[in-house]
């Protein structure tokens, strides 16, 4: 018996993106080739499905090594076939794992994922707007990790992985594409330009009429990153903080938001734009949107508040401003990967190892949204990934084995058959 029947999903939609078989590819097996029992694809397709199906430790494996589901989405015989790697072979597999083979399995990871929705989208690909969301997040550490530091801004030691997202025309779904970890003292911005310069040019290559934005918070206006996105030759906003002389410029629109707000008592917005250039950071004067915000909360005095970003968009400053708050939607798939998939279970104490869980982590997270798609029909549409795995992932099953074929016995009713039926059916499953 197993409690992880639905795990045969993450099988079924993994065999459909080649996902675990062209990361694992990237990977050089250096072991006695007379030795191996358990291949690198087997070991990295058993440490995928397992942090997708709730298990982010490989200290989980051992408990796991004889479950027949497990076995099954390995491709072993589920009762008789020999038992799935233990912790210290997963270990070792990740301990081993260099700089180039961890590059090459990004790029894999960010292909698999635009091919995907190149399929998925069929004609409406070719001329489709794609939204790019970078955003760093902070990943707290507590042992001996190699580049860990103390931040002063979260109070901790930790990393900072930089994760990036993107978003189809009108789509309100943002699909994870990378995952990058960083020292705990880099700043918003480091690596920025090299991960996005790989992913704009696999874009163009996959969708070479597509309209490409970049949008990046207040971390990111560094000159560096503003003189790559032009030079890149693709639409951006990004936010900036607020200094003194951009205060200056939207001082008029303040004292008209300050206005209004003394005639009604309520929160008050006021947009404008100005064409700035700082003294020796920016080479020529870009365009700065800006909101002047009276901000009214019960029971507090009034603040005034006020934002800035710069853009070479053509939308009006309001549009412009809006469209840049949306980018927050990113956050909540940084949330998902780490409340739901435990991205920031970095407890190596290599630092190579430790993006290469990261990497694995992404891996199941794109797994997860490809359920999501094709439960897109149901109430699991645009469910949560711990919703996903408690409904339709986390199902109780008797497994039987006979001479001709692998029977599994589950429930005839369960909150998440619906959608369960839905995704095998669109996996390749057939209806009885």
């Amino acid at each position: 018996m197993s409690s992880d029947a639905g795990g045969l999903l993450l099988k079924a939609v993994d065999d459909e993106l080649g996902l675990t078989a062209s990361l694992a590819s990237c990977l050089r097996d250096t072991r006695q080739a007379g030795k191996v029992k358990h291949t690198l694809h087997e070991t990295f397709a058993q440490r995928v499905f397992g942090i997708a199906l709730g298990y982010p430790d490989a200290n989980d494996a051992d408990a796991l090594a004889n479950d027949a589901i497990h076995k099954l989405m390995i491709g072993r015989d589920p009762i008789h076939g020999e038992r799935l790697a233990s912790q210290p072979t997963i270990s070792r597999m990740e301990n081993a794992v260099g700089r180039g083979q961890l590059l090459e399995m990004s790029k894999a990871v960010v292909k698999t994922v635009l091919k995907r929705h190149k399929r998925r989208l069929g004609r409406k690909a070719k001329k489709t707007k794609i939204i790019l969301d970078f955003d760093p997040t902070v990943d707290p550490t507590h042992g001996q990790q190699q580049f860990t530091f103390f931040h002063g801004y979260y109070d901790t030691y930790c990393y900072l992985p930089l994760v990036g997202t993107i978003q189809f025309g009108k789509e309100k779904k943002q699909y994870v594409l990378c995952s990058v970890l960083r020292p705990g003292n880099s700043c918003a911005h480091a690596g920025f330009v090299a991960t996005a310069g790989r992913i704009i040019e696999e874009v163009r290559t996959l969708f070479p009429k597509s309209r490409i934005i970049v949008r990046l918070d207040g971390g990111f206006g560094a000159p560096v990153v503003l003189d790559f996105l032009e030079q890149a030759g693709v639409e951006f906003v990004v936010g900036l903080g607020n200094t003194k002389p951009l205060k200056l410029r939207a001082g008029k629109e303040m004292a008209q938001a300050c206005q209004s707000f003394k005639a009604t008592g309520l929160t008050q917005q006021v947009y404008g734009e100005t064409l700035f250039k700082t003294k020796t950071t920016w080479p020529h004067r870009r365009r700065v949107i800006f909101k002047a915000e009276v901000v009214v909360h019960p029971d507090r005095e009034p603040k005034n508040n006020m934002r800035f970003v710069v853009t070479n968009l053509k939308m009006t400053p309001e549009n412009t401003y809006k469209f840049y708050c949306q980018r927050g939607d990113a956050e909540n798939r940084i949330k998902e990967l780490k409340n739901g998939l435990a991205m920031d279970r970095t407890s190596c104490n290599s630092f190579l190892a430790n993006q290469l869980r990261v990497l694995m982590t992404v891996a199941a997270y794109v797994l997860m949204q490809d359920i999501q798609i094709k439960a897109r029909h149901s109430d699991c549409a645009n469910a949560q990934v711990s919703t996903i795995r408690n409904r339709i992932l986390k199902l109780a099953a008797r497994v039987e084995v006979s001479a001709r074929r692998v029977v599994i016995h589950m429930a005839d009713r369960f909150p998440g058959m619906n959608a369960w039926q839905q995704v095998a059916l669109a996996s390749g499953g057939r209806a009885p």
